[in-house]
């Protein structure tokens, strides 16, 4: 596999910070452009940053980088890049014209933002259950008039503790789902330090945070027609979200009804077999063993599982019958890692290995 040169717009936020963990030594790409707000704009990256906010230090090899104005450096970014990572903090619509403008000038976007999740001929992917949804790019391509510009988006980060484990129980007639995720502080970006008000406390409201959950499986499974991606049916998926005083880690309480309903066995195989093609493919982020079934029944856990194939794998336990559901299990997932930065560069990995970036 080539090098291909790499930026991240947004690389001063807490996914950004991560984005440069995890691409600091990674064997496809290598980073060449920085960029974040005007704000940041000209400074030497250790100094643009307000907060580094990982357990991990800030990467030696990015510190002393100038990071470029997002909006203002955007040709030079587009030269100097293959493609370019985007984990901003703007206003919906502003993320929708900047990340657009970056596919027109030939440059295609990796996106960890929501902005274009519900663009028709934009694939929201997780790579292991639907990466035939990259073939909608052309049709995208067309729209845009580009050759080799697009946009790829990654799905909101609470699914990543639910969705996986759902998606090979299809096969039984899964009829509906009820989850209630319970959300790490870093999922707003926050830790301890600057969230105060989360200690000792549960908050039952997350913006927006429910409606994805419930709407943003169903373009996962979604078909494509026409050129563009048309979400499914059903399954049917009511959600709720609280934000806990967690660091890092989504849990998910997950309840089920199936068409034919499966035994306990029938699902612990399905988890245990289910593999998809970043398995086969072996690129480099993946999991080899993408679902992790804990036996003991105080797992997962988020303080002793959250690093589980080093953030990438999604955990699952306490799979049993229900009173009103067939079954009920608790999911989980690194939400900075699988569910942000880490699932954006094991998407930029599967548009690598299938010929996307070239």
């Amino acid at each position: 596999m080539k090098k291909f040169n790499v930026g991240v717009i947004g690389a001063t936020g807490m996914v950004g910070q991560r984005f440069l963990t995890l691409l600091e030594n990674h064997p496809w790409f290598n980073v060449t452009c920085l960029a974040a707000s005007k704000n940041s704009a000209g400074k030497k990256y250790a100094d643009a940053v307000k907060l580094w906010q990982l357990p991990l230090p800030m990467p030696e090899k990015f510190a002393g980088m100038t990071v470029l104005d997002a909006t203002a450096d955007m040709q030079k970014i587009a030269a100097e890049t293959d493609f370019c990572f985007c984990a901003v903090n703007m206003p919906k619509d502003q993320i929708r014209a900047l990340e657009e403008a970056y596919a027109k000038c030939e440059c295609p976007i990796v996106s960890n933002n929501s902005a274009h999740r519900f663009t028709d001929d934009v694939p929201m992917v997780i790579p292991e259950v639907n990466p035939g949804h990259l073939q909608i790019i052309e049709a995208q391509k067309r729209r845009l008039g580009t050759k080799r510009g697009f946009i790829a988006v990654k799905s909101n980060c609470s699914l990543q503790s639910y969705v996986p484990l759902l998606h090979p129980l299809k096969k039984y007639g899964l009829k509906c789902a009820a989850v209630c995720t319970y959300q790490a502080i870093s999922g707003a970006g926050k830790t301890f330090a600057t969230m105060p008000e989360i200690a000792d406390n549960v908050i039952p409201y997350i913006g927006g945070e429910e409606e994805k959950s419930e709407k943003e499986p169903l373009k996962i499974w979604g078909r494509i027609e026409n050129g563009k991606i048309v979400c499914a049916d059903s399954p049917s998926v009511t959600a709720q979200c609280l934000r806990v005083p967690v660091s890092d880690g989504h849990t998910a309480a997950v309840f089920v009804n199936f068409e034919n309903k499966p035994s306990k066995e029938d699902i612990l195989r399905a988890w245990r077999e289910f593999s998809g093609e970043p398995q086969t493919l072996g690129l480099p982020s993946a999991p080899k063993q993408f679902i992790h079934y804990l036996e003991e029944d105080d797992r997962p856990q988020p303080k002793l599982d959250r690093n589980t194939e080093n953030g990438m794998a999604v955990c699952a336990g306490r799979l049993r019958e229900d009173s009103l559901f067939d079954y009920k299990f608790i999911g989980f997932s690194h939400n900075t890692l699988r569910g942000a930065a880490g699932g954006a560069v094991l998407l930029a990995e599967l548009l690598a290995a299938k010929g996307y970036l070239n």
